[in-house]
């Protein structure tokens, strides 16, 4: 199998000068764990996850805080190509559970997520929304 056959293809961007409280209320609203932060390329900058705001909040860092401050920024990323093998070894050796999929020039086409491959394990179609 494949990353390309769990990916999900319509993830959630966000630009770095995005503000932590601006983040929350995008995961919130959208419904997902976590915002990749891309450049105007699709590039990937960053990540910010669910364990990102907790961090933050347990750090007290002021709301207004761009994301550029607070995201994780030595992003591993896959490719579609690449095994699902691969992909798992990667989220278990790094403790993570979103995954950006990018193409041979590092654009974002989609996101590997733990929720999404447990969907698929247990049968449940893709979440919408």
């Amino acid at each position: 199998m494949k990353v390309q056959d769990l990916m999900v293809e319509n993830v959630v961007t966000t630009e770095e000068e995005t503000t932590i409280e601006d983040a929350v209320r995008i995961l919130f609203k959208k419904h997902v764990g976590a915002l990749v932060i891309v450049d105007d390329e699709r590039k990937c900058k960053g990540i910010f996850t669910e364990r990102d705001v907790l961090r933050s909040v347990a750090k007290k860092v002021p709301l207004d805080t761009h994301l550029k401050k607070v995201m994780s920024k030595n992003i591993i990323t896959v490719r579609k190509k690449d095994s699902f093998t691969k992909a798992k070894r990667l989220m278990i050796l790094h403790g993570i559970r979103h995954l950006p999929v990018v193409d041979r020039k590092g654009h974002l086409v989609g996101m590997l997520t733990v929720r999404r491959i447990l969907d698929e394990l247990v049968g449940m179609p893709p979440a919408k929304g």
